[in-house]
């Protein structure tokens, strides 16, 4: 479904958007009554109500064209009281992308709240994590504004005194941060992390597997990176604050597109160059684009090299179980032509039996569990047409140049 193009950026029942409007207002309520999700779901009845019960449409979670938290019901019964001052931080994420980008996306506020505040509230996307925060979640706050309380509602709660900051970052149009986000980020996120790291770097899916949106073909990848002096590096296996301090000492970052290129957005530079390997045909990975360009104000070099995408023989489908196969030609080529390797590199396209081994050592049956996406088969013959009558078209006029030498 495409985005609605006629939008109102004042009208909080409609999705927030970079430019400003609702999504940079602050929103002040007395007696504030927040509902966490009952059930969980891709959109939930959960969020802010007034004292009176009416709903407050500007603590609603927006993803692209639609909110995700509705209007729910005023509880018959209150019996959490939260005293103080609190800005709402809205859902919160286990998902470490979507806490990045969904979790965040009002500690702009954070910036524009004069006077103490007693913390963050939120509430659980899903009601059986409770009132758990993670360590990251916990980090990422410290590096905003340290020691600042964390409260995760899990049930209704009145509030002394809330502030609803409008939704500065997300899913979306909003994907571009508003102006006030960014500035916040950019003046108050991780400036305690000193740089520390190679100058060459690349952020690698590897070490999470194939059933978390990994490649085939990306340890390869990383052996004729490491040749060209990048660093691999798997930021899963370390603390927020290495990772901000890799991110930051990097001049050449080149990344499969994922959530950790959504946090080195948060710290990027103009100067520093970047390159995303997709891993997957969707529009996540333009969202993705547009975050690092305009937080960095830097446009990444996007490298389009699946040579073709695996899926579930039983389902024939891409779903988040599929995973993609990297065409190393197509990446050399692309660095190349960004200035991220040497000019002279040739990076082979995998063989079969390279293909084979790779599925061997994955434990995967390629004859069998998985089948070769039937879009990209077709995708690939067609491009296999298009290159022999381009041949032929060369030919052709190399035969006609010939015919009129010999005249």
């Amino acid at each position: 479904m495409a985005e609605t193009p006629d939008l109102n950026p004042d009208d909080p029942n409609s999705q927030p958007l970079p430019e400003g409007g609702w999504s940079e207002t602050l929103t002040r309520l007395a007696e504030a009554v927040v509902v966490p999700p009952e059930v969980s779901g891709f959109t939930q009845a959960a969020g802010v109500l007034y004292s009176d019960g009416s709903y407050c449409p500007e603590g609603a979670l927006w993803r692209r064209y639609r909110p995700l938290t509705t209007r729910p019901d005023m509880p018959q019964d209150v019996a959490q009281i939260l005293p103080g001052r609190w800005i709402w931080g809205g859902v919160l994420w286990a998902h470490f992308g979507h806490f990045l980008v969904e979790s965040t996306s009002r500690l702009w506020a954070l910036d524009h709240v004069d006077g103490p505040i007693d913390g963050i509230l939120f509430i659980p996307k899903r009601p059986k994590v409770g009132d758990q925060v993670r360590g990251y979640q916990r980090d990422f706050i410290d590096l905003m504004r340290p020691d600042l309380p964390i409260h995760v509602a899990t049930e209704p709660t009145q509030v002394e005194e809330l502030i609803v900051p409008g939704q500065g970052f997300g899913l979306g149009n909003i994907t571009h941060g508003t102006a006030r986000f960014r500035d916040a980020i950019h003046r108050s996120f991780a400036k305690s992390v000193e740089p520390d790291g190679p100058s060459k770097l690349y952020i690698s899916r590897s070490a999470l597997g194939l059933g978390k949106g990994g490649l085939l073909g990306e340890e390869r990848l990383e052996d004729l990176l490491r040749a060209e002096g990048y660093d691999i590096f798997h930021p899963e296996k370390f603390s927020l604050e290495t990772q901000l301090a890799r991110y930051k000492a990097a001049s050449h970052v080149v990344a499969a597109d994922g959530s950790a290129l959504h946090l080195f957005a948060m710290v990027g530079r103009p100067d520093q160059n970047v390159a995303m390997i997709l891993r997957r045909k969707a529009g996540p990975n333009n969202l993705l684009a547009k975050n690092v360009a305009h937080f960095c104000r830097n446009n990444p070099l996007v490298i389009d090299a699946l040579y073709t995408e695996w899926v579930r023989g039983d389902k024939g489908k891409s779903n988040r179980l599929s995973f993609g196969e990297l065409d190393h030609a197509v990446i050399g080529r692309g660095l190349i032509a960004g200035g991220f390797v040497r000019p002279d590199i040739d990076w082979p396209r995998a063989t079969d039996e390279e293909r084979a081994k790779m599925f061997s050592d994955k434990g995967l049956d390629q004859a069998g569990d998985f089948v070769e996406s039937a879009d990209y088969q077709t995708r690939r013959r067609r491009k296999m047409r298009h290159e022999r009558r381009a041949r032929r078209a060369e030919r052709a006029v190399s035969d006609q140049s010939a015919d009129i030498s010999a005249k």
